[in-house]
């Protein structure tokens, strides 16, 4: 059974090549349905979080000043994740800073990032649009805490993924739902789902 890692990162901006670091992050492990584990961390970035993004997340140069730095907070999130394949809303965004993050500790990502964003949109194109917030309404998923913070996100990015599994599983009669999968359809063209698992089941 294949265990994952979702993970979300809270930033003082858009992108780590514009000197952008992580403040905060948080992931959950889902395994069979459900979510089994949790790790999340505050993190000092050692760059000061614009008043914008403050106002965004509520998260304050006060609050990360006492925070472990972002490379001792980066092992810890890198042995937590393992092997683990992992899985973020809008992955592009949060797989920049993972990569980045991991490379100046010294580490490399040993599994692709999934995008629910991607998935959402092949699984549910009728949809007004598939932010977090608009799926987490219109799907009915659990949520608990606020937006923008970083385990908040990762809970309800992972009872996004737990309905994206369920809905592959129910509507193409799948056993199970891999990593390479989902990897496979958020690739397809949104018109192009049913032969994109039809194909993949028929290699496997």
């Amino acid at each position: 059974m294949t265990t994952y890692a979702v993970i979300d990162f809270e930033t003082t901006g858009l992108s780590p090549a514009h000197g952008a670091r992580p403040t905060e992050v948080g992931i959950c492990l889902v395994e069979g349905g459900r979510i089994v584990d949790h790790y999340q961390s505050l993190m000092n970035p050692g760059v000061a979080i614009p008043y914008e993004i403050q106002g965004l997340t509520g998260i304050t140069d006060t609050m990360v000043r006492a925070a472990p730095p972002v490379s001792t907070v980066m092992a810890e999130t890198a042995r937590f994740v393992g092997d683990r394949p992992l899985l973020a809303h809008n992955a592009a965004f949060d797989r920049k800073f993972w990569e980045v993050e991991l490379k100046t500790i010294e580490q490399k990502p040993r599994m692709d990032m999934a995008c629910s964003l991607l998935l959402s949109r092949r699984l549910f194109p009728m949809l007004p649009n598939h932010r977090l917030a608009t799926l987490v309404r219109t799907l009915r998923l659990p949520m608990e805490g606020t937006f923008h913070r970083a385990m908040a996100d990762a809970e309800c990015t992972a009872h996004l993924l737990i309905r994206i599994q369920n809905e592959l599983q129910g509507r193409f009669k799948l056993a199970a739902v891999d990593h390479a999968l989902l990897m496979a359809i958020q690739k397809a063209s949104k018109h192009d789902l049913n032969n994109c698992v039809g194909k993949y089941c028929g290699i496997v």
